[in-house]
């Protein structure tokens, strides 16, 4: 991952405005925090290209924790040192902390009615749908690279077939992806 920004980007200029940032993320983001994160972070605000995206979300998945909220971490990290690191999580987590808080309260008293039980598997299949288009977005920076795809059919076919451990198969996926990288093949 580059510290530089790209040309096309434009990072966050003062602490408030990473806080804001992350804060709309978190504001937006019911049944899947990573789909408002790519059009909050790629497409609207301009902070990150969709490559530098994809790379910063490859590190937050091998790193125990919410992946946004281990790359606001990384970002605020990047961008502001230790400070931008607390705002931007701050951001990211303050709104849907009180909410779901809130509405934890709302659903042990309503859990049994039927209306409730059925938004509450609405909203589920919603959050599958916002996770498999965010995939297809995460997905086009890698679309012409074979052996990338490769990989992660590898990694699919051990996990969700071969019903291999997560921690046997990332170490190796992500010692591949390194050796890979470094001899350019990704």
């Amino acid at each position: 991952m580059s510290s530089t920004p790209s040309p096309e980007c434009t990072p966050p200029r003062t602490l408030t405005e990473l806080f804001l940032g992350f804060l709309s993320i978190g504001a937006r983001s019911f049944g899947g925090v990573l789909p408002w994160a790519h059009r909050a972070m790629v497409e609207e605000r301009r902070w990150l290209t969709p490559a530098d995206f994809t790379e910063t979300i490859g590190l937050c998945q091998v790193l125990p924790g919410p992946n946004i909220g281990n790359a606001s971490i990384v970002l605020g990290k990047r961008w502001f040192g230790l400070r931008g690191a607390i705002v931007a999580f701050l951001g990211l987590m303050g709104l849907p902390y009180c909410w779901v808080l809130a509405l934890a309260l709302l659903y042990t008293k309503w859990a049994s009615v039927p209306m409730v039980s059925a938004v509450v598997t609405g909203v589920g299949a919603a959050g599958a749908g916002l996770f498999l288009a965010t995939a297809v977005k995460l997905g086009r920076p890698l679309a012409g690279k074979w052996t990338a795809l490769l990989l992660i059919a590898g990694v699919f076919a051990a996990v969700a077939i071969g019903r291999v451990s997560l921690l046997v198969v990332m170490p190796i996926a992500v010692a591949l992806g390194i050796v890979l990288a470094r001899k350019g093949a990704l």
